[in-house]
């Protein structure tokens, strides 16, 4: 299987895909706001961003669904969309894996995975050849005579994976193709998605507004907030240096807290007075802070609770909720005047009233300019 897996890689073109200066609108609505945007040959990158944010947009233009405005979209130097210039999505070499499976109910398993490579396969063996080792591959092979009705969701989305990759793609597009699944079933179809792609070799450009599934799955991810890509990176850039305080927020904070700026340690590091006490926090990307009123976003994964404050700079707080997780505990702390943090983890389980004294190193505790509301 390895082997035939080999075969479709050496047989797939996997092109640099650039976006230059894209704009899209509908009607007045300004959906994508001049897009520069690169995916390497082979790479898997993920578009994340909340709803709205024109991610889904953005894969629609690539995949030749929707015309753009003005700029360029490049499979290496072919322009495919300009507002000249508009390959249909059959001339573009590129394969969707849709959130709704998308599939044929009338055709078997067999026959949809077929179906869109019939006209480009040598013979009937090799196709058949194919399919049955894609089928085999995502573990549908008992499958082949059964219909999409007979199926759960699970293994439908395996055959609108399998469909996508039969007929060696050189750019395969996901559409949240995970988001209507339960969590375990997204969590082992998330590997079996990676797996396969990385495998034949293709360049993959994935949505979704889940943050961890993003970074599971990419070598890059790109970060939209209304219709501008406000951060490129791969996925330990963007959480440990966050472009803005919309990208911290988006990627996991256990909560935020106002504070003002008391002292300049240096090194994009500063001392921060908030109503819970006093931190010491950092502004991403080693840039000098310009207002001393300050937001700070804390991240949940470096928060330690103990039993007792042992120095200056950490915080009071009480259990209002604790959670068992399976390798420890998820709390939730009150730490006064209207702040809480969400998700603290700690391996002990601390009882819901209990006080505990909060240490967050400045690691995790980011500080971003205070926007007034």
């Amino acid at each position: 299987m390895k082997t035939d897996l080999k075969h479709a890689r050496d047989q797939t073109h996997a092109p640099r895909i650039t976006f230059e200066k894209v704009e899209k609108f509908y009607g007045s609505n300004h959906v994508l706001a001049d897009i520069n945007f690169e995916v390497e040959p082979g790479q898997f990158t993920v578009l994340l961003g909340p709803s709205g944010s024109g991610k889904s947009t953005m894969l629609r233009c690539l995949g030749g669904l929707e015309k753009i405005d003005s700029g360029e979209i490049r499979f290496d130097d072919k322009v495919i969309s300009s507002k000249k210039t508009h390959l249909s999505p059959d001339r573009r070499n590129l394969a969707m894996v849709f959130q709704d499976f998308a599939l044929w109910p009338h055709m078997t398993v067999f026959e949809n995975v077929a179906f869109a490579h019939e006209r480009n396969s040598p013979s009937k063996h090799d196709l058949e050849v194919k399919v049955k080792d894609l089928l085999e591959r995502v573990g549908l092979l008992n499958h082949a005579k059964r219909y999409p009705n007979t199926l759960s969701g699970g293994e439908q989305q395996r055959v609108s994976l399998a469909r996508a990759l039969v007929g060696t793609p050189g750019v395969i597009l996901f559409d949240e193709p995970l988001s209507s699944l339960d969590a375990d079933l997204r969590e082992r179809l998330r590997v079996e998605i990676a797996d396969l792609t990385r495998d034949v070799g293709a360049s993959a450009l994935y949505i979704t507004h889940d943050q961890v599934e993003a970074f599971a799955l990419a070598d890059r991810v790109g970060v939209l907030n209304g219709g501008k890509l406000v951060q490129v990176g791969t996925p330990e850039e963007i959480y440990l240096e966050p472009a803005n305080a919309f990208v911290a927020q988006f990627t996991g904070v256990a909560g935020e807290i106002h504070g003002d700026v008391v002292e300049n340690l240096g090194n994009s590091h500063y001392r921060v007075r908030t109503q819970a006490g006093t931190l010491d926090a950092r502004f991403p990307g080693n840039a000098a802070l310009k207002s001393d009123q300050v937001t700070l976003l804390l991240r949940s994964a470096p928060i330690k609770l103990q039993g007792e404050i042992s120095s200056p700079h950490e915080l009071s707080g009480r259990v209002v909720d604790v959670a068992f997780r399976g390798r420890g505990y998820d709390h939730v702390i009150d730490l006064g005047y209207g702040h809480r943090l969400l998700g603290v983890f700690s391996y002990d389980r601390w009882e819901r009233h209990s006080n505990v004294a909060v240490q967050i190193p400045v690691e995790g505790c980011l500080a971003f300019p205070r926007v007034a509301v």
